[in-house]
């Protein structure tokens, strides 16, 4: 089968990445007469992998060097009988080689488990993955043309909208498939990388390690995307961290190391809605009894109303003893009304009764 204009246009661009660290100052040569192609059309291809950082051209004619700043490979796999670890050996591996075991680890365990995802959860026919390796940055991105993990959430638990599905999907423990899935892989992966997005449809989900935050926007910077879903992973090559860091912040050791705490962004929840009703803190609270301790972050919420907080800090505690709700980043507008709905737990307490022998009841 005849190959695109697009795929031998990859070709020519892999050869030069592939040669340039060897042959500085050959490979342009090389690679006009490996394809037949003109040195103008070797210096358009030269131009665009500049421009994309991957290349660096230094001196002049005779003394033209073209040093290598990236590593890059691609490929489109039939998802079908598609093993993730055989992608990691054949396309990723051998781009990632000689890293430290830490970041290793980390670009193995988020490759493989979003691929993963594609396998079981997308729907696709395909999937498009690229591995990119440049002196400061590790990017790992898949993409496949399935349903959209948002509006597959959504429909798969009966949610309003796909941005209440990326509110669900940021609590960690949310998977369509809960036979053969945790939904514990994008959780994780996500708190791994340096910075983490997925694009679907019109929306744009993006973990920042740093921050550990999260930013919903209704499009992406950059990264376009038709159809299906977009995943980046990013992570400095020197990076310092490790695995068990992430494991350790969100699993217990006296419960066998199991995946009991997190983090919800309650900012995430309002939508631009002031945060007053039952009805909303119900969403905010829904399958938090999957942990046992979940610290609720109210950066970026100036106020909550007193129904809410209630049914958060008094009704829902007094329903799930089990289950530990601390508050954080809270303003002070909201830490008052927290304290409101925590004296009235108190207060609600019953008082013994005696009867008329003084023997309480």
């Amino acid at each position: 089968m005849a190959l695109t204009k697009a795929q031998k246009t990859q070709l020519v661009r892999d050869y030069i990445l592939a040669r340039a660290p060897e042959h500085p100052d050959k490979v342009a040569t090389m690679a006009g007469k490996r394809f037949s192609i003109t040195r103008q059309a070797v210096n358009r291809h030269v131009k665009a992998l500049v421009d994309d950082g991957l290349l660096r051209v230094e001196g002049r004619t005779q003394g033209t060097m073209y040093v290598a700043l990236a590593r890059k490979r691609e490929a489109t796999f039939l998802v079908a009988g598609l093993q993730e670890h055989e992608v990691w050996d054949s396309l990723a591996s051998p781009v990632l080689s000689d890293l430290n075991e830490n970041v290793d680890g980390i670009c193995h365990y988020g490759f493989t488990e979003m691929l993963n995802n594609v396998v079981d959860h997308s729907g696709s026919e395909n999937v498009f993955v690229e591995v990119i390796r440049k002196p400061k940055e590790i990017k790992i991105s898949l993409h496949d043309f399935g349903v959209g993990i948002f509006d597959k959430i959504q429909r798969g638990y009966g949610l309003e909208n796909k941005r209440h599905a990326i509110f669900e999907l940021t609590k960690g423990k949310l998977t369509t498939d809960p036979e053969r899935h945790t939904g514990e892989g994008i959780f994780f992966t996500s708190r791994m990388f340096d910075s983490f997005a997925i694009l679907s449809g019109h929306l744009y989900l993006r973990h920042v390690r740093e921050q550990d935050d999260w930013l919903v926007a209704d499009e992406a910077p950059s990264e376009p995307v038709s159809g299906g879903t977009h995943v980046v992973l990013k992570i400095d090559p020197n990076s310092t961290h490790t695995q068990n860091e992430v494991f350790d912040r969100y699993q217990s050791e006296q419960d066998d190391y199991a995946f009991n705490r997190t983090r919800v962004l309650v900012g995430l929840a309002h939508q631009g809605e002031a945060l007053v009703s039952r009805s909303q803190a119900k969403r905010i609270l829904s399958r938090l009894e999957r942990f046992k301790e979940v610290v609720l972050d109210f950066s970026h919420v100036p106020e909550i109303g007193p129904s809410f907080a209630d049914e958060i800090f008094r009704v829902y505690r007094d329903s799930h003893p089990l289950v530990s709700i601390v508050p954080m980043g809270a303003s002070e507008a909201v830490t008052r009304m927290i304290r409101r709905a925590q004296s009235a737990e108190t207060a609600a307490s019953p008082s013994p009764s005696f009867g008329p022998n003084g023997i309480e009841k």
